[in-house]
């Protein structure tokens, strides 16, 4: 199917410090140019300047750019760079017919069911049933959570601000923990108090003031290598109650969206150590919902793995969405 002027849909992936662009016609995705966000004053310039090296001189008739913050009425203010990336002023800016912004977690959700075995790693349950909702939550350097809904042929993804809800705590030793940590943040949320890069660090510190253990300050990915190593107990106690937690969340994400199509983990953190996660608490946590253990037993959990699965979403999205 022919769209638009030149039938090509410019794609984006977008975040603080870099962006990819890509075209694409039809089910063929061009090669990806990654861009450095500080290398442009706006994303407008970043655009023409990637269309005036790979478009011919035939600017694509659509874009569907994904950016890595909070999108209203089609705009993003992003946090961590000067780029504003406001559809409505770059469409007519720019030639395109139809600019869409959508937040970086829900093009992920987009793609999940285009994903294939090969972009995933199981993680426990069945297999999943089919038009039931699809849900995708990563910890990365926030706790992303997205929802794609199937309702009569029609798909709709669930923007959510789900790490900012509060942490549970499922035994005494994590009361311990989250208590400790209110002590200094006040609020506990998900993101803040473990499903991070921060939380990671915040989980660590909190746990070595419990167990009254000296350690040396280490971030995120210094406890993660530690843990994983086997050179630090604290760091391996660490990511074992991270996992934990992520169970947890997880679990209680897919009963409220009653996600029995699936639950899929992404972001940053996680792909880096797929069988500490797979050996550790997560599963079980993930299905010890009581009276509801029956219904969350059947829910597969899958590890995303697929790098570009941002494009795939993109992807998915522009065609459900045809003018």
């Amino acid at each position: 199917m022919t769209i638009g002027k030149t039938g090509q849909i410019l794609l984006a992936d977008i975040g603080g410090t870099n962006a990819r662009f890509a075209l694409s016609q039809g089910d063929q995705t061009g090669p990806i140019d990654y861009v450095k966000v500080a290398d442009f004053p706006t994303v407008r310039e970043a655009i023409a300047d990637v269309l005036a090296r790979r478009s011919d001189g035939k600017p694509p008739s659509r874009a569907v750019l994904a950016v890595a913050g909070p999108v209203t009425n089609n705009r993003c203010v992003m946090t961590n760079s000067p780029w504003v990336i406001d559809g409505n002023e770059l469409q007519p800016a720019l030639g395109f017919d139809s600019v869409h912004v959508l937040n970086d977690f829900e093009v992920v959700a987009w793609s999940l069911p285009a994903l294939q075995p090969a972009d995933l790693i199981p993680l426990g349950g069945q297999q999943g049933l089919p038009g039931e909702p699809l849900l995708v939550v990563g910890p990365g350097t926030g706790f992303g959570v997205s929802c794609l809904v199937e309702r009569h042929g029609s798909r709709l993804a669930v923007v959510t601000e789900a790490g900012h809800a509060t942490l549970p705590a499922e035994d005494e030793r994590e009361e311990r923990v989250i208590a400790c940590m209110r002590r200094r943040l006040g609020h506990v949320s998900i993101e803040r108090g473990a499903l991070s890069g921060s939380g990671l660090q915040s989980l660590y510190e909190a746990l070595s003031e419990v167990e009254g253990a000296q350690v040396p300050h280490r971030d995120a990915a210094a406890i993660t290598k530690a843990a994983l190593e086997g050179s630090c107990e604290l760091s391996r106690k660490t990511l074992e109650m991270f996992c934990a937690i992520l169970g947890s969340v997880a679990g209680n994400l897919a009963v409220t969206f009653g996600a029995r199509g699936g639950v899929y983990i992404a972001g940053g953190i996680v792909p880096r150590f797929p069988d500490f996660l797979a050996a550790s608490a997560f599963r079980a946590r993930f299905e010890a919902k009581g009276r509801f253990q029956d219904y969350l037993r059947d829910i597969p959990t899958r590890l995303v793995t697929k790098p570009d699965a941002s494009f795939v979403g993109l992807t998915m999205f522009a065609e459900h969405n045809q003018p």
